[in-house]
């Protein structure tokens, strides 16, 4: 198995500072991006800790297997499913403790949405409203789910596209890193095939083009690196009202 990565972040138009940090760690086929929130650069110093203690947690456990983990196993998850969960259950607690410490960073908080390559599987976990696609044979298919009030409006009620459009509170995320001292972590298995592509993306993107918009762009360059600009830069073209944030992950088999 081997990974092919491209990623790349931008301020967008409206903003002054990029709250978005994503992390690529070849060494471990791991790929994460956060999108922070928070008064001042609180923002970016929680989507900065989410991505580094991730990232730390699985350099560590991939030294030692042996390492006490901060959390126990969850014994409805395999060894993978738990080490992603606990890495980011790790990244919510270093972000929560820093909140409540220091007066400057209170209310700080982040999304995460992360994938991890490991044998013949992906495992995606994600807190928040930040994306993960998955783009096969042409077709581009969601596979998280907001953790969002409008998701949650979706669910309880069938809303009009015009709801959608005019809901006033679109913004609104019910779960994130740092909100609590614990956090639910959402972990999700994909069957990779030669050549399928990971879209993993803050708000800047998804809530700024289509999903057909997207599929175009990785139906017709199939170059990470270009895609990654392309998708950047239409989403800039559009308003580019939030930092944008996307990293492409393609699957070899060999």
């Amino acid at each position: 198995m081997r990974i092919e990565v491209a990623g790349s972040t931008h301020v967008g138009m409206k903003r002054n500072h990029n709250e978005d940090n994503y992390l690529v760690l070849t060494e471990e086929n791991l790929v994460c991006v956060a999108d922070g929130m928070g008064g001042h650069s609180s923002g970016e110093i929680a989507s900065r800790i989410a991505v580094d203690e991730l990232g730390e947690f699985f350099r560590m456990t991939s030294k030692d297997q042996d390492a006490t983990w901060p959390f126990k196993m969850d014994k409805q998850r395999n060894y993978d499913e738990n080490r992603l969960s606990t890495g980011i259950k790790l990244a919510n607690a270093r972000i929560f403790e820093r909140a409540t410490t220091d007066s400057k960073y209170k209310g700080m908080g982040t999304t995460i949405v992360s994938v991890h390559f490991a044998d013949s599987a992906a495992y995606v976990g994600h807190v928040g409203d930040s994306r993960v696609y998955f783009f096969r044979g042409g077709i581009l298919q969601q596979v998280t789910e907001d953790h969002s009030l409008l998701n949650d409006y979706l669910k309880a009620k069938k809303l009009t596209p015009e709801e959608i459009e005019n809901f006033p509170h679109k913004n609104v995320i019910v779960r994130a890193l740092g909100m609590k001292e614990q956090v639910q972590v959402d972990v999700t298995r994909v069957d990779p095939l030669e050549n399928d592509v990971f879209l993993l993306c803050s708000d800047g993107l998804s809530g700024m083009i289509t999903d057909a918009q997207m599929q175009d762009i990785l139906s017709r360059t199939p170059e990470l690196e270009k895609a990654c600009g392309q998708l950047i830069d239409l989403a800039n073209a559009a308003g580019g009202n939030d930092n944008v944030t996307c990293v492409l992950a393609r699957w070899h088999n060999a």
